[in-house]
């Protein structure tokens, strides 16, 4: 049982990272964390029961507690403690909703980490994929951990399982990731709604070799391997239908040198990886000259695999 008469009423800052979820060809069971961009939140432990939320953000997101991702996983975690403790949420989201880029993931993620730090680390990093899962159920319908994960144990992360929870941390070779993020909405909910209940055998049976190829690859650092096994023959040929020039795009980042790539979760952000920072920011600027030629408004970013996940960055 958790005792509250050891917890000291003190504040946390932390970030909470961008991820990229699927990784292209393991839907729902891949993930990894990214350097940039991230959200910025802060915590305070109050001895009032109750959760009071705060953007300072331009986003407009709600702030009643069940009615906010952060607000939900926060909830989920105080009825796991059995112990009436309450909390001040002041969040600084930077991950634009609807990116594809994690952003209610790091919102869930990262009030879960802040608060558990807050409560001397009682529970698990486990636990806390549990408990944020929830509010990724509140933002896409779906109870689904592979933006989560990345975002609590850092790195690259395989979903083996989600009843019960099992989790598998995988090597994270040194790669740069190069993200382009045309300046359109997909809502997640929206993107697996047009998704094949079923699929054939034989795509399944190819999606398998991928995701293995996938795994082995990062574990033997056989960037040939990794860069084969970037294929998506399911998702990836119903969902890019929704984003503008995905197929230029992502042919002349592999054009450019890239590894390989493809949609970031849901999209509409494109995120390809490269072995050199040369290479990757020559991906980026292919990926803008065809944005700009079509008059397509977007961001870019040029980052890294972020092994840490959520960090904390001020007591």
């Amino acid at each position: 049982m958790f005792d509250k008469n050891n917890l000291i009423y003190k504040s946390v800052k932390v970030k909470a990272p961008a991820s990229v979820a699927n990784m292209v060809c393991g839907f729902d069971v891949l993930g990894m964390a990214l350097s940039a961009p991230y959200d910025e939140m802060e915590l305070t432990i109050t001895a009032n029961p109750g959760i009071v939320i705060k953007h300072v953000d331009a986003y407009n997101l709600p702030t009643v507690a069940t009615q906010n991702v952060a607000g939900v996983s926060l909830l989920t975690m105080i009825n796991a403690l059995g112990v009436d403790v309450g909390f001040e949420v002041v969040i600084n989201k930077i991950i634009k909703p609807g990116s594809g880029l994690g952003s209610s993931a790091a919102s869930a993620a990262g009030v879960v980490v802040a608060a558990n730090y807050l409560l001397n680390n009682y529970f698990d990093k486990q636990a806390l994929v549990g408990f944020a899962m929830h509010g990724e159920q509140l933002a896409s319908g779906v109870m689904h951990a592979d933006n989560i994960t990345p975002c609590i144990y850092g790195g690259i992360t395989l979903i083996r399982a989600t009843h019960p929870l099992d989790i598998v941390t995988l090597p994270s070779p040194a790669l740069y990731v190069t993200i382009i993020h045309p300046q359109i909405e997909i809502k997640t909910a929206d993107a697996r709604q047009i998704l094949r209940k079923e699929v054939q055998l034989q795509a399944a049976i190819k999606q398998w070799g991928n995701v293995g190829g996938l795994v082995a690859g990062l574990f033997k650092n056989d960037y040939g391997l990794i860069s084969r096994s970037l294929q998506d023959v399911i998702v990836e040929p119903v969902r890019s239908m929704l984003i503008p020039a995905f197929d230029l795009i992502k042919q002349a980042s592999i054009n450019a040198g890239a590894l390989g790539g493809g949609i970031s979760g849901s999209g509409p952000s494109i995120f390809m990886l490269s072995i050199t920072h040369d290479v990757a920011q020559l991906v980026e600027k292919q990926m803008c000259a065809i944005y700009d030629k079509l008059g397509i408004a977007y961001h870019s970013h040029v980052t890294t695999i972020n092994n840490d996940g959520v960090k904390i960055i001020m007591e």
